[in-house]
């Protein structure tokens, strides 16, 4: 199946990459942009934010980033501030963000994307940790 799907991907984080197999799991091969080596525009970034529903402060990332360092938790900065510093650090991205006929969304958790696929899972899906997320009949496993 084709589709037009595109998949903010860092290939070192677990999340991505269990995003990055979901999707790939229902037979569509995504658009693979690794972020911190081709970031978005700010043009772009902002209507990504816009359409995933989401504020500039819900896409930054704390962990492993310059985000302290920065300030950024203070919540006086403007969401034009935020994103200075996204442009300026993209590892302040929080990924995956996934794009697809059905819409934009962070996917964390990993299984997230499965509300925005245009296809079934094709079988059972586990996450690297072990963590049966689909099952053999291609439906979420239901904690």
């Amino acid at each position: 199946m084709t589709a037009d799907i595109v998949i903010y991907h860092n290939p070192e984080c677990g999340t991505s990459r269990n995003t990055l197999a979901l999707i790939r799991n229902t037979g569509i091969e995504p658009h693979v942009v690794e972020y911190l080596k081709t970031p978005p525009a700010r043009t772009l970034l902002e209507q990504l934010i816009q359409r995933a529903g989401i504020s500039p402060r819900d896409l930054l990332r704390e962990k492993g980033t310059p985000y302290a360092d920065l300030g950024l938790g203070n919540e006086s900065l403007s969401d034009a501030a935020l994103i200075d510093a996204m442009m300026a650090h993209p590892v302040l991205i929080n990924r995956p963000l996934v794009v697809s006929p059905l819409g934009v969304k962070l996917c964390r958790p990993s299984e997230a994307v499965l509300d925005i696929l245009p296809a079934r899972q094709h079988g059972a899906f586990a996450k690297e940790n072990g963590e049966q997320v689909v099952d053999a009949a291609g439906n979420l496993v239901q904690e």
